[in-house]
């Protein structure tokens, strides 16, 4: 029995906003995927350095910094995306949904203007990474602020997303079709090289976990493989 709706529309750009290098890909890679495929135009948001992303405590975390940023322009490459890829640069590890964070994330919006939003569910429950925590919040208060005309950023008129898609979400309302795209997911995933001790351990393992999530929110929503996200479109209007 499906119990997850599937999101037929194709948004003409979308932004994902991803606390650290890699989120973005493990969250919505494939949907991406997916829609760059269909020419949507797809941009990157990382909010952090990803300075933290590794377990050697003598690694150069300067030179981290700039592998971490190819690494995520080449994901971006890899899933098809021929928007931009932005770089916040707050401290990994240090991440808050504060004033001058949302309305950074708020000219992102408001400069790239992309019909339909993606980020970190703030409401999972026992969330343990703070950044993953702050992060949903500024993706939500972010589109919040973009949309208000009386919130001033650098003189760029409000922006109104018409699509608000929040990954890891405890009770998904929807699911994209990745079916033909999982490969891809990985790919985009493995461009991320400086990660594959910390946090992708055992390669083949890994590979097999990813496939089996998707099949798994597959059989919810009907179909081969998909990506669940809680969708956020009436109160994005208004």
């Amino acid at each position: 029995m499906t119990d997850l709706a599937l999101l037929a529309e194709v948004p003409a750009s979308a932004l994902a906003i991803g606390a650290h290098p890699d989120d973005v890909e493990f969250g919505c890679g494939g949907t991406l995927a997916r829609w760059a495929a269909a020419g949507c135009v797809v941009h990157h948001l990382v909010l952090t350095d990803g300075s933290k992303g590794s377990w050697d405590p003598a690694i150069d975390q300067s030179a981290l910094v700039a592998t971490r940023q190819d690494e995520q322009r080449e994901a971006a490459r890899r899933l098809g995306a021929t928007g931009e890829v932005r770089f916040l640069g707050r401290v990994d590890g240090e991440l808050e949904a504060g004033p001058w964070e949302r309305l950074e994330v708020a000219r992102a919006i408001r400069e790239l203007r992309p019909e339909a939003v993606l980020g970190h569910d703030p409401w999972r429950r026992y969330r343990l990474h703070p950044d993953h925590r702050a992060a949903g919040w500024l993706v939500c208060d972010g589109v919040v602020a973009a949309r208000e005309p009386h919130v001033r950023v650098a003189g760029l008129e409000a922006w109104r997303p018409a699509l608000l898609l929040l990954w890891e979400a405890d009770e998904p309302n929807v699911a994209v079709d990745v079916a033909g795209l999982v490969e891809t997911k990985l790919d985009a995933l493995l461009a991320h090289e400086s990660q594959y001790e910390s946090t992708m351990g055992a390669l083949d393992g890994f590979g097999d976990l990813v496939r089996s999530k998707l099949t798994g929110w597959g059989v919810r929503a009907g179909v081969e493989a998909a990506e669940a996200f809680t969708r956020i479109d009436e109160q994005v209007a208004m």
